[in-house]
């Protein structure tokens, strides 16, 4: 999973990248210009941590997150457009989180303004996509036989002429199929991050940025950028205690993490073995073999069954030869649709 990090300038995006990267990319007036910063991180699972326990596996390998932080429009405004490099980078990400300034600008002096930054930003996505459509409907009208893809255009056209995000729309399946080669930015997953100073970080989202957000349908989530950096950069075994006294009871990757796999509806299956004990990320809803695909595309081509045990029955059984006694190992089919937790063995012949 690829999640974009954005913002108009001072936002303090990079801090938020440096709390839940745990690097230290510069920040600031230090930053290099159209600097792009890159971090993975490992996806906690304590049930990666039991079975690691249990098998004492040669390799233990975690879920990643890879954080993109995209450089700043230039300029001192907050309005700032986007330049097209940034724009054309962005496209490649899963998601985009938008970091909106809690704190006074420290240049301008200026207060938080949180609705009109995340409309400004919004806008700056749907006017790129409304220019996509617009150049494809036009070589349209020299091409024969495209009727479908015409209409579907239409409709895309009609929700960005009312200065509406594509996510707000339904897709079927076909239709999102056929959409996919656009890189439409407004069509992402998007969240936004209030950036607060510490003494805020237990205060909930602003009744206005709140209202706005669900109105977009749009998840948000408060950190104290800079204090949590700074956390971040001590010891793990001291960290709880700093979380503690600013009254929070997990860190900014933690609950990042949580809202980043709602958004994205998100799960993991996990495989076990003396080899490697790894978690597998896919979407919700996901079947069987197209499971098996994200490990090696020869095990979805020639999938035959998946030996399934939930991850609570396996530990409370103790092994997968109990389980399978108790009745609680069972084999699936293609379709069966992989669940949260999910122990699977993959039988395929190629």
């Amino acid at each position: 999973m690829k999640v974009g990090i954005v913002g108009f300038p001072r936002s303090g995006k990079t801090t938020i990248f440096n709390a839940l990267t745990e690097q230290e990319a510069q920040v600031g007036s230090f930053a290099e210009p159209g600097a792009v910063h890159l971090g993975t991180i490992k996806v906690p699972d304590a049930r990666v941590d039991e079975l690691a326990r249990r098998f004492r596996p040669r390799k233990v390998t975690y879920a990643e997150i890879v954080f993109v932080d995209f450089p700043a429009p230039l300029g001192s405004s907050s309005s700032s457009a986007l330049d097209p490099t940034t724009i054309a980078q962005m496209r490649d990400v899963d998601a985009l989180v938008q970091v909106v300034r809690g704190f006074v600008d420290p240049l301008t002096a200026e207060p938080p303004a949180p609705v009109r930054d995340l409309e400004a930003f919004k806008s700056e996505l749907v006017l790129n996509d409304l220019m996509i459509v617009e150049r494809r409907l036009e070589r349209l009208k020299k091409e024969k036989g495209k009727e479908r893809e015409r209409a579907l255009l239409e409709r895309l056209k009609q929700t960005l002429d009312a200065e509406q995000a594509l996510r707000r729309m339904e897709w079927t399946a076909e239709e999102a199929t056929a959409l996919a080669g656009f890189g439409f930015l407004s069509r992402k997953p998007f969240m936004a991050v209030w950036n607060v100073g510490e003494e805020h970080a237990r205060e909930p989202l602003p009744p206005e940025m709140q209202a706005w957000l669900e109105q977009e349908g749009v998840p948000g989530l408060v950190l104290a950028g800079q204090i949590e950096m700074e956390i971040a950069k001590l010891p793990e075994q001291d960290r709880p205690a700093f979380l503690a006294d600013l009254g929070l009871a997990s860190s900014a990757r933690e609950r990042f993490i949580r809202m980043a796999y709602e958004l994205l509806d998100l799960i993991s299956f996990l495989t076990a073995g003396e080899d490697e004990v790894r978690a597998w990320t896919i979407r919700r809803g996901t079947t069987a073999v197209k499971a098996a695909g994200k490990i090696h595309s020869d095990i979805e081509r020639g999938f035959i069954r998946a030996e399934v045990v939930a991850f609570e029955d396996f530990v409370h059984y103790g092994s997968e030869a109990k389980a399978r006694e108790a009745g609680k190992l069972r084999l699936e089919g293609k379709d069966y649709v992989v669940r949260d937790g999910d122990m699977i063995h993959f039988r395929f012949n190629v």
